[in-house]
């Protein structure tokens, strides 16, 4: 079996555990997300995605940061661990990272690399970024950074003929929704 469809197969099946254990609210996600980026961290590599190279990296960082943040930092802070909102007063700061870090990726990927899709690339690498540290504070908003992630990543893997790998954005992508719905719901309940 070629090396790319087995790592498409173990990334899908972890995929899946992450995006349940996500849905869930449930910290064990960090620790599959210290897996998942070694996967897919190599498949993108083989396909020439190399800012979702750069960006497994990333991930498996932020792995070990959610992992601390869930299981310390939400305990002793006010939220108690519970889901929150993203503070108004936020919102220019995120915005402002996520312009700065694609402009720096989508640069160095033109700069340095043969990337064939630098400015979608760069985009869903940024956005995951942002994504990704809302996600260890648990703020619901982080759902709809991720519809859009997954929402281009599904074009972007199919023009790039890893369409198992698409087909795990597909349910991503739903999940984005219906896991939006759950924190919601969890979050006027005071629970996670």
């Amino acid at each position: 079996m070629e090396l790319k469809l087995v790592l498409q197969v173990v990334g899908f099946m972890l995929g899946l555990l992450y995006l349940w254990l996500e849905y869930k609210a449930d910290i064990r996600l960090w620790l599959v997300g210290l897996v998942m980026p070694l996967v897919h961290g190599t498949l993108y590599f083989l396909s020439g995605l190399y800012a979702d190279f750069a960006m497994n990296v990333y991930y498996l960082l932020a792995s070990l940061y959610g992992y601390w943040a869930w299981k310390v930092l939400h305990r002793s802070a006010k939220s108690g661990g519970r889901i929150v909102r993203v503070p108004l007063r936020l919102w220019p700061l995120l915005a402002v990272a996520y312009a700065g870090i694609h402009a720096a990726i989508w640069w160095v990927l033109v700069r340095f690399t043969n990337s064939t899709v630098p400015f979608w690339d760069a985009m869903t690498t940024a956005m995951s970024i942002v994504g990704m540290w809302m996600l260890s504070r648990k703020y619901l908003e982080q759902w709809g950074v991720w519809f859009f992630v997954n929402a281009i990543t599904v074009g972007l893997y199919f023009y790039k003929e890893i369409p198992l790998t698409a087909s795990l954005y597909v349910i991503y992508l739903a999940m984005s929704v219906a896991g939006y719905l759950r924190w919601r719901r969890v979050m006027r309940c005071g629970q996670a």
